[in-house]
């Protein structure tokens, strides 16, 4: 996922396949494909004027640029 401010976000296509999950606060919003339940972005719950954007999910785009960061999933309290 790569943050990005919300001004920068557009939608080109598909946006009537994507499906909305909330929970908890209702804070943060997780966007679902309908069709194939791919995970291509999110609202932030600590910014919520930001997208989480899986940039795998981007037609063209290298992510080898992008600095890695190792996590633990179970650590991610």
């Amino acid at each position: 996922m790569v943050k990005v401010h919300e001004s920068s976000m557009r939608i080109l296509s598909g946006e009537d396949a994507l499906t909305a999950y909330q929970f908890h606060t209702h804070t943060a919003t997780h966007y679902f494909c309908k069709v194939c339940g791919i995970y291509p972005f999110h609202r932030k719950r600590v910014t919520p004027d930001h997208f989480g954007v899986n940039v795998f999910c981007l037609e063209g785009f290298d992510p080898d640029g992008i600095p890695a960061r190792a996590t633990v999933g179970k650590g991610m309290a």
